[in-house]
C-alpha cells in the first residue's frame, strides 16, 4: 500500500520507455469464488469494509454474507483482517478467525464467497526533486533526483523499504539518509549484514539469546532488533538470509515482537526496517530461495539505485563531494590537499564504466590523492592508476574462486561474472543499442536480449 501523500502525486510509468527507479506495494481483494467472482477492491484506505450493505467498500450480493461482515485495517505497515460479528464467520485459509494478519495469497472465505488477498508492485514515475543532495548522496541526474523525491516523502513514515542495485551504488547511504530524515533520527541506527554472519549464529545475532541457549552462550545477550528498538535496523544483503530464518523475520515484522534464542517469552519491539540486496529477489523467489510473503512484507517501497555508468553526469559532483569529505584528502591543518581535478581527468572518469560504482570511484580518488604533489589531480595520475588496475596479475587476484562449492558451481559463478562484465562493457561501448552490440559480439540478438534481462543490463531496442 502506498504511503499517504505519495499516490496522489504519482503516475504510472511506461516501463518500455524508462527503467523504473521506484515501485510501491499495492494490495487488493479479488473474489475468486462465488456469485461476485471477478469483483475487485483496492486496499487504498486505512480501513476497507466488506459485506452486503451498500456503504461497504466491497459490496457482495452473496445472501450468506452479513451486511457488515469484516474489515481490513492498514496499520503499522501491516494488513489486519477483523471479523465484525458476522453470522457465518470469517475464515482465513480454512480456519475461523476473529483477527489475523494477512499475507499475499491468503484466501478469505465468508459464506459462499472466497476472496484472495493479492499484492503487486506498481512502478511509478516521481517528479524529480529540486535538490541535488540527500543525506550523503549526491546527484543532479533525473534518476537520482527522482529517488531524492521519494525519499523526501517516505522518510518520515513507517514504511519498510527494499533498496536494490549493484554493489557499490550506495545502498547503505540511502538507508542512513532515510533514518536521519525520519522522526527516529537521534534513536539507534543499527546495521546488520546478513552475509557477514555465520548461518548458525544469525538468529542469535538478530534476536538475541539467553544464557545457556547453546554452547558458548555464557551470558544473555540482546540482538540487533533489541539494539535498534525505537530506531531503524538496516538489513544489508537480505537475500543471503536462509529459508529457515525467513519465517521468524516475517513473524517479527508482523507481530512487532521478537523472541530470544532459548527463551519462551516474547518482547515487543518498535523498529523500522530498511533492507538492501544486490540480488534479484524476484528471481530468488522463483527459484525457491526467498519467501514471497516476506518480500512483499519488506517491500512497501522498492528503490532501485542506478549504476554509476547510467548517470555519468553525476560523476563530477560526486568527485567534488568525495574530495571534500575524504579524510585522506586532509592536511595536518585540516585544509584540503587536492582542491581541483583538471578537465582531462574528469573526461577519463566520465568515460570509464565503473563496474564497482561509487565505491570504486572513491578508491581511485584516494589512490590519486596519494600521488599528487600539488593540489590538482591530472590525467597522468589516473592513467597510472588505471594501468595498474588492469594489470594481468591484479585481474587474476580479483577473480574470486570459491573452492568450498562443487567444481560445477564454482565454474558457473566465474562464467556469470565474465558474462556480466563483458555485456556491461559491450553495451556501454554501443550506447546500450541492442542491435549494434549483437552485431559486434556476433551474438544472436534474441539471446543477447535474454542475457541482458538476466543480468538486469538496460538496453535500447
Amino acid at each position: 500500500m502506498a504511503e499517504k501523500g505519495i499516490e496522489s502525486k504519482t503516475e504510472l510509468l511506461k516501463i518500455e520507455e524508462t527503467p523504473d527507479v521506484v515501485s510501491l506495494r499495492k494490495c487488493q481483494l479479488i473474489v475468486v469464488e462465488g456469485s461476485d467472482r471477478g469483483k475487485k477492491s483496492p486496499l487504498d484506505k486505512d480501513v476497507v469494509k466488506v459485506g452486503k450493505r451498500d456503504t461497504n467498500d466491497l459490496i457482495l450480493s452473496d445472501k450468506t454474507v452479513s451486511r457488515l461482515h469484516f474489515e481490513i485495517e492498514y496499520a503499522d505497515d501491516s494488513y489486519i483482517l477483523r471479523d465484525l460479528g458476522s453470522t457465518n464467520g470469517t475464515y482465513l485459509n480454512g480456519s475461523r478467525v476473529k483477527e489475523a494478519y494477512l499475507a499475499p495469497g491468503d484466501l478469505i472465505k465468508i459464506g459462499s464467497t472466497t476472496m484472495e488477498f493479492m499484492a503487486y508492485d506498481e512502478k511509478v514515475k516521481i517528479e524529480p526533486s529540486a535538490r541535488t543532495e540527500f543525506g550523503k548522496m549526491v546527484g543532479k541526474s533525473q534518476k537520482m533526483r527522482q529517488i531524492f523525491a521519494i525519499l523526501e516523502k517516505i522518510s518520515p513514515s513507517f514504511a519498510t523499504v527494499i533498496i536494490g542495485g549493484e554493489t557499490g551504488t550506495g545502498k547503505d547511504l540511502v538507508a542512513q539518509a532515510i533514518h536521519e530524515n525520519s522522526p527516529r533520527n537521534g534513536k539507534p541506527f543499527v546495521v546488520f549484514d546478513c552475509s557477514g554472519v555465520a548461518p548458525n549464529l544469525i538468529e542469535s545475532e538478530l534476536f538475541g539469546h539467553e544464557r545457556g541457549a547453546f554452547t558458548g552462550a555464557v551470558k544473555a545477550r540482546r540482538g540487533a532488533f533489541e539494539a535498534a528498538n525505537g530506531g531503524t535496523i538496516f538489513l544489508d544483503e537480505i537475500g543471503e538470509l536462509g529459508l529457515d530464518l525467513q519465517p521468524k523475520l516475517l513473524r517479527a515484522l508482523e507481530q512487532r515482537e521478537i523472541k530470544r534464542v532459548g527463551s519462551n517469552v516474547s518482547s515487543k519491539i518498535d523498529v523500522r526496517v530498511v533492507c538492501a540486496s544486490n540480488r534479484n529477489l524476484r528471481l530468488e523467489i522463483e527459484e525457491g530461495r526467498f519467501r514471497e510473503d516476506l518480500y512483499y512484507r519488506l517491500g512497501v517501497v522498492k528503490i532501485n539505485l542506478p549504476s554509476l555508468r547510467e548517470r555519468n553526469e553525476d560523476i563530477e559532483p560526486i568527485v567534488s563531494a568525495l574530495l571534500e569529505r575524504g579524510p585522506y584528502n586532509r592536511l595536518p591543518d585540516d585544509t584540503l590537499k587536492v582542491t581541483r581535478v583538471d578537465d582531462e581527468a574528469i573526461k577519463i572518469l566520465t568515460r570509464y564504466a565503473w563496474p564497482g560504482n561509487v565505491r570504486e570511484l572513491a578508491n581511485v580518488l584516494e589512490r590519486a590523492v596519494s600521488f599528487v604533489e600539488g593540489d590538482t589531480i591530472s590525467r597522468s595520475h589516473l592513467d597510472f592508476i588505471f594501468a595498474e588496475m588492469h594489470h594481468g596479475d591484479e585481474m587474476t587476484e580479483r577473480m574470486h574462486v570459491d573452492s568450498s562449492v562443487p567444481f560445477k558451481d564454482a565454474k558457473q559463478i566465474i562464467i556469470e561474472e565474465f558474462e556480466k562484465k563483458y555485456l556491461m562493457d559491450l553495451l556501454q561501448q554501443h550506447g546500450h543499442n541492442l542491435s549494434k552490440a549483437s552485431r559486434e559480439a556476433k551474438i544472436d540478438r534474441k539471446h543477447l536480449r535474454n542475457l541482458c534481462k538476466k543480468y538486469e543490463i538496460p538496453t535500447k531496442e
